[in-house]
């Protein structure tokens, strides 16, 4: 329950920045921003995974750039199901928008380690037998 609300507030957040960043996308109070980010949580769960799977081709062919026009897609999706309390203009600034939610969402989980993802960093030891020459 607590990675499920981590992660809801993450997805929040994210969509607050991108209505702040974004022309196009509004919304009237701040439990309007709420219920959008769970909405959207939810088509991506449930929709997300079946609109890939049947434009398998298509993310496979842009190298997975398609997923960014899902997102969007989603992302309009919402819009569409709560307006006029939350509001996506049309599909560019859905699009933008997506990318900015992604974007924010991977680096906050992974500040906060709710990611699946991990990137770690390591120095390699020089090897014993590894002969310098300094000159």
């Amino acid at each position: 329950m607590k990675e499920f609300l981590q992660r809801w507030a993450i997805n929040t957040l994210a969509v607050l920045v991108a209505v702040y960043l974004i022309k196009g996308i509004h919304y009237e109070s701040p439990l309007d921003l709420i219920v959008a980010s769970l909405v959207l949580g939810v088509l991506n769960a449930i929709v997300r995974p079946l609109l890939v799977a049947l434009s398998i081709s298509l993310v496979i062919f842009t190298l997975g750039l398609f997923t960014l026009v899902i997102n969007a897609l989603l992302l309009w999706l919402t819009g569409s199901i709560l307006a006029p309390h939350f509001t996506v203009a049309g599909f560019w600034p859905a699009f933008w928008g997506a990318l900015i939610i992604s974007f924010v969402s991977l680096v906050l989980n992974l500040i906060t380690g709710t990611s699946r993802s991990r990137v770690s960093i390591r120095r390699m030891k020089p090897k014993p037998d590894d002969k310098t020459i300094d000159v």
